[in-house]
């Protein structure tokens, strides 16, 4: 699994936590179910919008960039994010870039211009499959991040930049076509290849990187390697917004991390963005973030549930067989084979935690019980200590 890290050039808001606790769960399910997980996520740390921070800022581009990474996995480490394998940097895998950019150009798929190189999407009859936008909307899309589609040195408006040239204060790196810097795209292909193999099982990422970083993505991938798919299952998350607008840096609209977890439990933390389905809207909900409080507290209370002996043999009073919570393990994992839906997922498991406070009551066997909670809710990150 492959999963596109973050741009540091800036603290990381709710909506970054929302991604990567999202295939935190998905790599604890995985695991869950007996699959061995090899999962990078890499760090973009060489980019136009670094530079041009750093610029503003008036700091090196590399110690402003580290200073953001340091942040951004503090805040994952708080809410419990299994880290990945590994964190590959674009600035040490440069090498690697500069090769898969020759061969492109070698093969037809790339030319390059005044020190320049770019990907010649007419080499890729399906370029643009995944995101299915309009020619216009790809040109217009593709020019927001710095790669304006009206460069007279393009062939076409939507070849997109593999090499730039250097650049008056820019830091750059050798290259057969002269000093310069790799493209965005082409650093996660050479990343996730290095790293993954030509062929992956899961990429994912933002919703916002479908088009043009991961259509890109694609088309370079495949040209460089000749097979495909270059990744079986594509999985983008939702935006985090914030009365009705996107959660951004450039709106100023941000919730931090650091933050809620003074006033939070990172459980609960956790809950609240596992709250919605993984591709879909979350809203910012003040509300929303107090009952999942709220509900870690009942499965702290479930998990602490005082069991005896004779738990472990009750039976139904009308039919005579035992008790067993298994009916909502089976609901909890069918939840989330159904295309992650830990709505659902956290439905179950609040009726397991409710069931286990009245299994006096409702004859339930609290001992086992507990343990089925205790290990369904650590596929969500939540950790509930032994009684």
């Amino acid at each position: 699994m492959y999963v596109c890290g973050v741009t540091p050039y800036d603290t990381a808001h709710l909506g970054h936590a929302f991604c990567y606790v999202s295939f935190d769960v998905l790599s604890r399910f995985l695991q869950y179910q007996g699959h061995k997980v090899r999962y990078i996520q890499n760090i973009t740390d060489i980019d136009n919008d670094i530079l041009r921070k750093a610029k503003e800022v008036g700091r090196p581009w590399d110690e402003l960039g580290n200073h953001y990474v340091k942040i951004h996995q503090t805040a994952l480490d708080a809410l419990g994010v299994q880290p990945p394998v590994a964190y590959p940097r674009a600035t040490e895998n440069i090498p690697q870039m500069v090769e898969m950019i020759d061969a492109l150009i070698m093969r037809g798929h790339a030319y390059e211009v005044d020190g320049n190189v770019y990907f010649r999407v007419a080499s890729d009859p399906n370029y643009g499959c995944l995101g299915r936008f309009s020619l216009d909307e790809m040109a217009e899309r593709l020019t927001e991040t710095g790669d304006p589609s009206d460069d007279p040195r393009k062939e076409a408006p939507i070849d997109f930049l593999l090499w730039q040239a250097a650049q008056p204060g820019e830091p750059t790196w050798p290259s057969p076509w002269g000093p310069g810097r790799p493209g965005w795209h082409i650093e996660c292909s050479a990343m996730s290849m290095r790293y993954l193999g030509e062929s992956i099982d899961i990429h994912g990422g933002g919703g916002d990187l479908v088009y043009p970083h991961h259509e890109s993505e694609i088309a370079q991938s495949e040209a460089w390697s000749g097979s495909r798919p270059f990744a079986r299952v594509w999985m983008h998350i939702g935006m985090l917004r914030m009365d009705g607008e996107k959660m951004s840096k450039s709106l100023g609209n941000m919730v931090f991390v650091h933050d809620l977890i003074k006033t939070y439990r990172p459980e609960a933390i956790r809950l609240y963005l596992s709250g919605v389905r993984y591709r879909d809207v979350l809203e910012w909900d003040p509300a929303a973030l107090d009952a999942s409080e709220e509900l870690v507290t009942l499965l702290l209370a479930a998990a602490g549930a005082p069991a005896s002996a004779a738990d472990a043999t009750q039976t139904d009073s009308a039919t005579g067989s035992p008790v067993s919570p298994e009916p909502m393990r089976q609901q909890f994992v069918a939840a989330l084979e159904d295309d992650l839906d830990s709505p659902t997922a956290i439905a179950a498991l609040r009726v397991l935690a409710d069931a286990i406070i009245a299994g006096r009551q409702q004859g339930w066997p609290i001992a086992q019980a507990r343990q089925v909670l205790r290990e369904l809710a650590s596929i969500l990150g939540v950790v509930l200590p032994a009684a």
